[in-house]
């Protein structure tokens, strides 16, 4: 059995044109959720707009009580003026959401710099709540609820 060994020519082997390398934007990248509310968050280290769902968040959250909810955790740590962040998010209703992005960016920014973990998981805004609707029942008017009952 004899191995047979291709030599290339120098013809034949094509130079490959360096082009520059074009130069990517790092973040930090995380889930959170709410409900029914799923939001994706990344996080860039430069001064910048907060952007969710391609809006500012004060054109998407309407309410202060929410835009204060999503800056809670940045807050919280003090980097409110240190990143920008854009958040895609969708479901469940529009508290369920600005929570959900809050779960994001606490997550986001335990990945930017994890001795942050403690203090926001103290917080309570790493943890996920997973507090769900329940299910309506055969029979009955809602989950819970049922029919007036009448003895005669």
């Amino acid at each position: 059995m004899e191995k047979t060994v291709k030599k290339t020519s120098a013809k034949s082997v094509k130079k490959i044109e360096e082009k520059p390398k074009e130069k990517k934007e790092h973040y930090f990248e995380a889930t959170g959720g709410r409900k029914t509310a799923f939001a994706r968050a990344r996080i860039y280290i430069k001064k910048g707009p907060i952007l969710i769902n391609n809006k500012d968040y004060k054109e998407y959250f309407a309410s202060p009580m929410n835009q204060r909810k999503i800056f809670s955790p940045a807050e919280l740590m003090s980097v409110t003026d240190k990143f920008s962040a854009t958040v895609m998010v969708f479901g469940g209703g529009i508290n369920a959401q600005s929570e959900a992005v809050r779960n994001a960016l606490a997550k986001a920014l335990v990945k930017f710099n994890p001795d942050f973990k403690k203090k926001l998981r103290h917080a309570g805004y790493i943890t996920r709540d997973s507090r769900m609707v329940e299910r309506k029942k055969y029979g009955l008017k809602k989950a819970r609820k049922a029919p007036q009952w009448a003895k005669r």
